[in-house]
């Protein structure tokens, strides 16, 4: 499987990816510029990735379900895995 002449990384997040830190920093600069009562505390976080990497929906860090960048959706607290049964 490919997206734009690229293989996929099935299971991976962005930091993974091939040629993706870059999209893993900007990530990582929109999760920073979240306000802290909008975050999930560190161990949700954590689970949420961990449940992610065990989904057959991820690829290259995005879920296939609605596109998001998963790092980023389960960073903020109000967010939900949107998978049914969600996963988190």
């Amino acid at each position: 499987m490919t997206a734009g002449g690229k293989p996929l990384c099935p299971r991976c997040l962005l930091a993974d990816v091939p040629g993706g830190a870059a999209l893993a920093a900007l990530n990582q600069a929109w999760i920073d510029a979240l306000p802290p009562e909008r975050r999930a505390d560190d161990a949700t976080f954590r689970a949420r990735l961990a449940a992610c990497r065990d989904c057959e929906h991820l690829a290259s860090g995005t879920c296939g379900l609605c596109g998001c960048y998963v790092e980023y959706r389960a960073s903020q607290k109000a967010r939900r895995c949107p998978d049914v049964p969600a996963r988190w």
